[in-house]
């Protein structure tokens, strides 16, 4: 098996059919291109989850991993247009991360799920032996809202305008470049590493999905997180889930002068690669642009990049004219060239 997420046809013959009892009160359990699971509770409440591994790169330092670690969870939870409350920590530690570390990162994923509102309210910590990865285990974030309120992916509608927040690939970008210093700044200089760099403290997306949420009735009604896969992959996912088509403009897809640096340093595709930070959105197309710029004044960008259109139209992708199927990748190339650029020992 390759890095990454498992693809759609694993997660069809593996884990989709055998998800143990059939419960009435679940709302949203697994599904392709979903970010949370909705489990209804008493009076018109629901419960709101997802989960996600836990970050851990110490050539990415202890501070910038307890950011993803909780930030990257708590994207998931914005597409319900509401912030996360609790969460569950699991944590498989390497037995070579001192006592002092591991009490840096922690204060850390403390000091994030704080600032956002979550009580950590349980979880498990052990340390492994042979646990070289990056990832250190795994959380569970949750919320309750009434549930009539609560998004879903798979709410966007024909007709729809997409919009995409801020660019593609941040968050690779800027790990790429916090991972490589050395590498990054001698092949495209200084000024683009230090902007890279500056990329990585703008992959949380809760802000714009709560302005999204609280702009106008039904102004969105959908959102979906930028992760593997890319915005393009996150249209593509978004398009499955609601049974709908798209049409992508290329050219109107945003990708600054940096990320295209380090995305072809990397031998990179902008669009299809790790974006957290970036959210994408289906919104009310005579709402749209008023959206725009209620984000605008809160200095986030958001660009309309196509339109969800009728599933029998398929999936588009528009560049000079030319009309061609949008494609869809099942693994991201990001994990490949991180391991392959250590293991060629890039610095």
């Amino acid at each position: 098996m390759s890095s990454g997420k498992i693809n759609n046809a694993e997660f069809e013959d593996i884990i989709l059919k055998k998800n143990g009892k059939d419960r009435s009160e679940i709302h949203c359990g697994p599904a392709f291109g979903v970010d949370v699971s909705v489990v209804n509770l008493p009076n018109g409440l629901a419960l709101a989850m997802t989960s996600d591994p836990l970050t851990l790169i110490p050539s990415l330092g202890l501070q910038e991993s307890a950011w993803l670690s909780v930030h990257l969870m708590a994207n998931d939870m914005a597409t319900t247009g509401f912030a996360p409350m609790y969460a569950q920590m699991v944590l498989n530690l390497p037995t070579s991360l001192s006592e002092q570390d591991f009490n840096t990162y922690w204060t850390f994923v403390h000091q994030n799920c704080r600032s956002i509102g979550v009580a950590i309210t349980g979880g498990h910590t052990g340390r492994i032996e042979g646990q070289n990865s990056t990832i250190s285990g795994g959380g569970t974030m949750m919320l309750y809202a009434p549930g009539e309120s609560i998004l879903l992916s798979r709410y966007a509608q024909e007709d729809d305008l997409i919009l995409v927040t801020k660019a593609c690939a941040l968050s690779s970008s800027a790990v790429l470049a916090m991972s490589f210093p050395e590498t990054v700044k001698n092949a495209i200089g200084k000024e683009h590493y230090d902007l890279a760099c500056s990329l990585f403290y703008q992959t949380s997306s809760l802000a714009e999905a709560l302005i999204a949420k609280e702009f106008g009735h039904n102004a969105v009604r959908a959102m979906h997180d930028v992760t593997e896969g890319g915005v393009l992959g996150a249209v593509y996912e978004m398009a499955i889930a609601s049974g709908n088509g798209v049409e992508i403009e290329n050219s109107a897809i945003p990708v600054s002068e940096t990320v295209q640096e380090i995305s072809d340093l990397f031998g990179l595709d902008p669009r299809f690669i790790v974006g957290a930070g970036s959210m994408v959105m289906a919104a009310d197309k005579f709402q749209a642009n008023a959206l725009i710029k209620k984000l605008a004044d809160q200095h986030i960008q958001a660009t309309i990049i196509g339109k969800f259109t009728s599933k029998e139209r398929g999936y588009k992708l528009i560049s000079n004219d030319e009309v061609t199927d949008l494609p869809y990748f099942s693994t991201d190339p990001y994990w490949n060239a991180f391991f392959t650029s250590k293991q060629k020992g890039w610095k």
